[in-house]
């Protein structure tokens, strides 16, 4: 049960518990909503800001720790945090003089912590960072050294907590003196001693990898040391229908099924796995996840009862939904694409992109490898959405495939499979027409200008010509043109045909606006412009009422919601958006997660991302 408003320590140890899990996602969801309980506490702040550091957003969290170094506190930690944002800018810039002035500026932080406090973990920060500016046979073999010494007495003690981190410190340590043998041992002994601390290993892999390069050898030296696991996502056929007109994966192949799957996941060894949750391979591969004790995502595309009726039920007698239950149960989280189910196939395919999207950014958050794991006929599929759609896409984006073939299990076993695709079984949303409506999933823009209701009169046709002219220039400019636009007052309504043009277009036109001298075109106050983005399907019609194309459905409500959250000069991404950024392998921007957030009109609290352009 958990505990209502729980304690600051509490929390600290909940944030710390999923940072070690390398889940930096969760832990700024605990802390986060423990500042608004305790919102000077400082080991929180601390720690939100590690957070936000570990998934991307280094400004921010330089923001927070510069503000807890300006109310005096020059602990350790704090000015080591410091410093490693810093070090994190530095790293994330093309600018060489940028990139070199927040080095410095990291190092001098990391030294001056160091000398404070003599801790090892500033110290070898303070070591790596002399690596960098070029300082390696003095400073930065020097500072190593010392830091060895102090680690070496520590490492002996079998019940220190932080036995890892001064096992990985003497590993860094021997690195940057170049004694590569020494730092493979101590940085197997600090794997052995990780249980499962996802995080902890890849941030400090992260770091060997860096100073590698520097020291002009393999990156990729030290990998299989520290052994951080892949993610697996995972696409299968269902047991076949009663009505199916051909085998395809009859109940009676389910043990063998299985058991191919068990051999792969444990060839595989994946820590961690994500699949929807049919009955048949979906819940054969999570159950293998199971048994090896890898976590389990799951994402299905509309409601958990409508889909048991849908996609587990139809087995009679079985125990799929007893075992689709617990498979729930288990799962770290369940993600519905959708509320409700959409027609033509669409609430499969857009449940596939987004699974396909949260493993990805999974895989991201870790550093990690990524596998797409089929269990799969080889012949087309019966509709969109399916496992041969999921193969694909998987094909055209040139990931990774590792295929179980269900039809060499069904010759093996006898079965007679006579390929004949069939329509795939789904409700269909008629809206009071003879045919389903056309769906398409699209990226939606919703943005408004903060300034508009003070506004004079003699304002109003500035805005119109400025703000509106703006807008309408922006949209001309665009490589991609919009689906449709409509506006009302100062709120503007877009829709794009791919979340990569949606996004792009949202930054352009915040840094335009942005770069405008309001006052200079005759306003009284600045105006800006805050967006809301989202992706999802949509039905397609052509308005009775303006005769023109139009975007209905309950994602272009979700859509709207967000803008009204987002602040002045931001552009706010939903999950969604951000998810299938990823899966479409979009490089020009990037989403950071900024928390779970309670939408406008109380329409719930979803993911939100905040959404800037790539360095």
């Amino acid at each position: 049960m958990t505990t209502p408003n729980p304690s600051a320590d509490a929390c600290c140890d909940e944030g710390e518990r999923h940072l070690k899990n390398g889940a930096p996602l969760l832990a700024y969801d605990v802390l986060s909503d423990a500042l608004q309980r305790h919102p000077t506490h400082v080991r929180l702040r601390q720690l939100l800001a590690l957070s936000m550091a570990r998934s991307g957003a280094a400004r921010d969290a330089n923001a927070i720790l510069q503000q807890l170094a300006a109310e005096g506190h020059a602990d350790e930690e704090t000015l080591g945090l410091l410093a490693r944002t810093d070090k994190d800018v530095a790293l994330d810039t093309i600018d060489p003089d940028v990139r070199r002035t927040h080095l410095a500026r990291a190092f001098s932080r990391y030294a001056d912590a160091y000398h404070r406090t003599g801790g090892y973990w500033s110290g070898i920060n303070a070591a790596t960072m002399a690596l960098l500016l070029g300082r390696r046979d003095d400073e930065a073999a020097a500072i190593a050294a010392d830091v060895q010494r102090r680690c070496l007495a520590w490492s002996e003690d079998p019940q220190r907590p932080d036995r890892y981190w001064l096992l990985a410190t003497l590993g860094e340590a021997a690195l940057i003196r170049r004694a590569f043998g020494e730092a493979e041992d101590w940085y197997g002994k600090a794997a052995a001693v990780a249980a499962g601390r996802h995080g902890d290993l890849v941030s400090t892999r992260r770091n060997a990898r860096l100073i590698l390069r520097v020291l002009d050898v393999d990156p990729s030296r030290f990998d299989a040391t520290f052994d951080v696991p892949r993610v697996v996502v995972f696409a299968g056929h269902l047991i076949d229908r009663p009505d199916r007109s051909s085998a395809r994966f009859p109940q009676t192949l389910e043990p063998a099924v299985r058991d191919a799957i068990d051999a792969k996941v444990a060839a595989l060894r994946p820590g961690f796995g994500y699949a929807s949750a049919g009955c048949g391979g979906d819940i054969l591969f999570l159950e293998s996840l199971a048994r090896i004790g890898a976590v389990s995502q799951v994402v299905l595309p509309y409601n958990r009862e409508q889909f048991r009726r849908d996609s587990v039920d139809f087995v009679a007698p079985s125990n799929w939904s007893e075992r689709y239950d617990q498979a729930l149960a288990r799962a770290a989280e369940v993600v519905l694409a959708s509320d409700h189910p959409i027609g033509g196939g669409m609430s499969y395919e857009y449940g596939f992109r987004l699974l396909d999207g949260a493993a990805r950014v999974k895989a991201d958050d870790l550093d990690t490898d990524l596998v797409c794991l089929a269990l799969w006929d080889g012949q087309p599929g019966d509709g969109r959405g399916g496992t041969a759609s999921a193969v694909e896409h998987w094909q055209r984006a040139q990931r990774t495939i590792e295929r179980i073939d269900l039809a060499a299990i069904a010759a093996h076993a006898g079965v007679i499979s006579q390929v004949e695709p069939v329509s795939q079984v789904e409700p269909l949303d008629q809206i009071g027409h003879d045919k389903p409506f056309d769906t398409e999933i699209v990226g939606l823009l919703f943005a408004d200008a903060k300034g508009f209701s003070r506004l004079t009169e003699v304002e109003i046709p500035l805005f119109v010509e400025h703000f509106l002219g703006t807008v309408a220039d922006a949209i001309r400019r665009a490589p991609s043109a919009p689906l449709q636009v409509n506006t009302w007052g100062d709120g503007l309504y877009l829709v794009f045909d791919s979340v990569a043009s949606t996004g792009l277009f949202a930054l352009e036109l915040i840094d335009t606006v942005r770069a405008i001298d309001w006052r200079a075109r005759g306003f009284t106050n600045d105006i800006s412009v805050r967006i809301g983005l989202h992706a999802g399907p949509a039905y397609v019609c052509i308005d009775p009422v303006t005769e023109r194309r139009n975007y209905l459905g309950a994602h272009v409500s979700r859509a709207a919601r967000i803008e009204p959250i987002a602040p002045p000069g931001e552009v706010y991404a939903s999950g969604a958006f951000a998810a299938l950024a990823r899966t479409d392998q979009v490089d020009a921007f990037r989403c950071t997660y900024i928390g779970q957030t309670p939408l406008a009109k109380g329409y719930g609290t979803f993911p939100t991302y905040v959404v800037r352009r790539a360095r």
